[in-house]
C-alpha cells in the first residue's frame, strides 16, 4: 500500500506456471466433515450430489423426531401444548434451513472458484508479490481445512449452543413434543432427547461452520489488501479493477434467506404459543439484518485505504494529463495554432477531448468502498422475505379473506 516500507518475496520459477494453471478458490472444499461426505459418496470436487446431502441430513435431523414423537403420542395430540406436526419452528429449520445451508455451500463454491484467476488475469498482483497472494490462498486453504476448528466448533455447540442459546432463548416454557415442564422441572422426551443431542447440534454445526468460512473469507481478503494491488483509476467497474469482488458476495444469497427462514421459524412459534405480535421482533429483525449485512460485505471494506489512494493518484495523475492536453486544444483551436488547411469539422481532437473528459470523470466516480448500496437492499430483502408471511398473522383470517374478495370481486 502507498508509504508501507516491504521487502518483496523473492519470486520463484513457477510463478508463470501458477499464472497459466491458477488454483480454484473454494470456501468449502475441506474439512473433516467434507472428507466424511466424500467418503460417504454424498459429495465430490465440484459439491455434486446436493440432494443426497440434503435427503441424509433431513433423515438423520427430522425422521427420528417424527418416528419417535408418534411413538410418544405427541405427534398431533397427547398432553403436549405444542404437539410434533405443529411445531412450526422445527419443521422449518430442518426441511427448510438446513437445505438452504447445504444448497449455499454449491453457490458459493461455483461462484467463488475463479476468484484467483480473476486477480491474476486482470493484472492486480504485481510479479514480485506472487509469493505473497500464493501465502495467502495456501493459508487460506489450511484455516479451512482445520480439524481442530471444526473440533472446536462441535464443543461450542454443546457446551454453548444447546444447553445455553436453546435452552434459555429458544425452547417454549410449556410442555411439548420434546420436554414436560412440572412444577419447575424441565425434563426431555426420548424425542427431546435426540433432539438435543443430535438434530440441534447438527444445525448448529452447520450454522457456525458458515460463519467460520466467512471468517476464512475475510482473512484472506485482508492479507490480499496487504498487497500494493495494480489498480486503474479509470476501470469501467469504478472500483479500479476490483468490482468483481462486489458481485463474488451475492453468492451468499441463499446463506441469507436461510437465517431469514430461521427467524421466520422462531417468529412463527412465538406468536402461534406464547402470544407475541410480529412488530415486537421489529428491533430483533433490525439488529439481525445490520449483523448479517456486515457479516457478508464487511470483509470488502478492507480494500478502501487502497482504492482511497488510487483515487487521489488518478484524479491527479489524470488531472495533469487533461491539463496538458486542453491547453494544447487551446493552443491550437483558439489562439491560432491551428493550420488554416485544417478544418474543426471532424477533427479527432473533438473526439479526443470528450475521450478525455470520459476518462476523468470515471475517475472523479470511482468509489472507495466495494460496499454497494444495491447488495445491501438484496441482501436485506433475502434476509426478510421469509419473515413477510407472518404480516398475515397481524389479521384475523375472516377480515384477510373479506378483504381478498372485496378487491377480487
Amino acid at each position: 500500500m502507498t508509504g508501507d516500507i516491504r521487502v518483496p518475496f523473492p519470486t520463484t520459477p513457477d510463478d508463470h506456471e501458477f499464472h497459466e494453471h491458477p488454483p480454484d478458490f473454494s470456501l468449502v472444499l475441506g474439512g473433516p466433515l467434507y472428507q466424511l461426505l466424500r467418503r460417504a459418496h454424498l459429495s465430490n470436487d465440484t459439491m455434486a450430489m446436493l440432494y443426497r446431502r440434503i435427503i441424509v441430513l433431513a433423515l438423520i435431523c427430522w425422521s427420528p423426531l417424527l418416528v419417535l414423537s408418534t411413538l410418544q403420542g405427541q405427534l398431533l395430540g397427547g398432553k403436549s401444548t405444542v404437539p410434533f406436526l405443529m411445531d412450526v419452528e422445527v419443521h422449518v429449520r430442518f426441511l427448510v434451513v438446513v437445505p438452504l445451508l447445504v444448497a449455499a455451500e454449491l453457490v458459493v463454491h461455483r461462484r467463488m472458484r475463479p476468484l484467483v484467476a480473476q486477480f491474476l488475469e486482470r493484472d492486480l498482483i504485481p510479479d514480485e508479490d506472487l509469493p505473497r497472494f500464493k501465502s495467502a490462498i495456501t493459508s487460506a486453504a489450511r484455516l479451512r481445512n482445520s480439524p481442530q476448528a471444526e473440533i472446536l466448533m462441535i464443543v461450542v455447540v454443546y457446551a454453548v449452543g444447546s444447553l445455553v442459546i436453546w435452552r434459555q432463548y429458544t425452547a417454549l416454557d410449556m410442555t411439548t413434543w420434546y420436554s414436560v415442564r412440572s412444577d419447575g422441572d424441565w425434563s426431555l422426551s426420548p424425542a427431546g432427547i435426540w433432539f438435543v443431542l443430535v438434530s440441534l447440534p447438527l444445525f448448529q454445526f452447520l450454522l457456525v461452520r458458515w460463519y467460520f468460512r466467512i471468517l476464512v473469507w475475510a482473512r484472506f481478503l485482508w492479507q490480499v489488501s496487504r498487497i500494493d494491488l495494480r489498480l486503474v483509476p479509470t476501470h469501467p467497474d469504478r472500483a479500479g479493477g476490483l468490482g468483481f469482488l462486489s458481485a463474488v458476495v451475492y453468492a451468499y444469497v441463499p446463506l441469507l434467506v436461510a437465517h431469514g427462514a430461521m427467524l421466520a421459524g422462531l417468529y412463527a412459534q412465538r406468536i402461534f404459543y406464547v402470544g407475541d405480535t410480529l412488530p415486537s421482533f421489529k428491533l430483533e429483525t433490525i439488529a439481525i439484518v445490520v449483523f448479517l449485512l456486515l457479516l457478508v460485505q464487511g470483509p470488502l471494506l478492507v480494500f478502501s485505504p487502497q482504492l482511497a489512494a488510487a483515487k487521489r493518484m488518478g484524479k491527479r495523475e489524470y488531472g495533469t494529463l487533461a491539463q496538458s492536453y486542453v491547453r494544447g486544444f487551446d493552443t491550437k483551436w483558439l489562439r491560432g495554432g491551428a493550420s488554416p488547411s485544417e478544418p474543426l469539422m471532424g477533427s479527432a481532437d473533438i473526439q479526443s477531448l470528450a475521450d478525455m473528459g470520459n476518462s476523468f470523470e470515471v475517475v472523479q466516480s470511482m468509489s472507495i468502498s466495494l460496499f454497494s448500496k444495491g447488495a445491501a437492499l438484496t441482501f436485506a430483502g433475502a434476509i426478510v422475505a421469509p419473515i413477510v408471511p407472518l404480516a398475515l398473522t397481524m389479521m384475523p383470517l375472516e377480515a384477510l379473506l373479506s378483504r381478498l374478495f372485496g378487491m377480487l370481486f
